[in-house]
């Protein structure tokens, strides 16, 4: 009976834990809307609104890892559950990165409409790869929820059409500037602005890479997607 009335506790404790993650990956999904928005109506004050969020996710941030400490000490977890916090810690860290990538936008945003060039840029593909790297990190959070794999793999795929539209934007962008270096400065922010939201989709990979990992126990970071698959058979 003590020994059940204990694993209650650690299984109470893991869920609460893994409730707050999922409440900092709703905060830093509302970043990331807002940004898009700051970005497709070239708003400053909803930019500074994500700017302002920023103290709140890091804070999250320290306090999960510091209940992770706790429990950690505490229960001296093994197998499974060692990794699920292990995964947990390391999901925290990447959504709070996200959150970065959320608030580089909004300051590049500020930048762009100070540079008053704003509405002759190129904005328009950039929103898709935006909206593109926003869904896959809703999909990863959801996986990461249910422990899915078998989503977590598509994510791993998935994250391909991101960096393809990063690609061509580049391109795109670079013929820009060669055909009006007026827009040099605002095209560099554009860029950064672009690898930005690149970096967004790479964090929600990171995130379908725990989940294989509590799952499977395989490590599946740095390589190929055949060995991905065959894990998660």
């Amino acid at each position: 009976m003590p020994d059940k009335h204990l694993s209650t506790q650690f299984d109470s404790e893991l869920n609460g834990v893994s409730a707050r993650v999922m409440e900092l990956g709703g905060l830093v999904e509302s970043q990331i809307r807002q940004a898009i928005y700051a970005l497709s109506q070239f708003s400053v004050e909803v930019a500074q609104q994500v700017s302002d969020m920023e103290p709140r996710v890091n804070a999250m941030e320290v306090d999960i890892d510091r209940e992770l400490s706790s429990i950690i000490a505490r229960r001296q977890p093994t197998a499974r559950d060692l990794r699920l916090l292990i995964a947990i810690s390391k999901t925290t860290a990447n959504l709070e990165r996200v959150g970065d990538e959320a608030e580089k936008i909004a300051r590049m945003v500020r930048s762009i409409i100070d540079s008053g060039s704003a509405r002759s840029l190129p904005t328009t593909d950039l929103r898709v790869a935006a909206d593109l790297a926003s869904g896959l990190l809703r999909t990863a959070l959801d996986a990461f929820a249910r422990l899915d794999t078998k989503a977590a793999v598509t994510i791993l795929k998935d994250d391909d059409l991101i960096d393809k539209e990063f690609d061509g934007f580049v391109r795109k962008l670079i013929t820009y500037m060669m055909e009006d270096p007026r827009t040099i400065s605002s095209s560099l922010d554009l860029l950064f602005l672009a690898k930005a939201i690149e970096r967004i989709g790479d964090h929600a990979k990171n995130i379908a890479e725990f989940i294989i990992y509590i799952v499977k126990g395989e490590d599946v970071r740095h390589t190929s997607m055949a060995n991905v698959e065959s894990a998660v058979k």
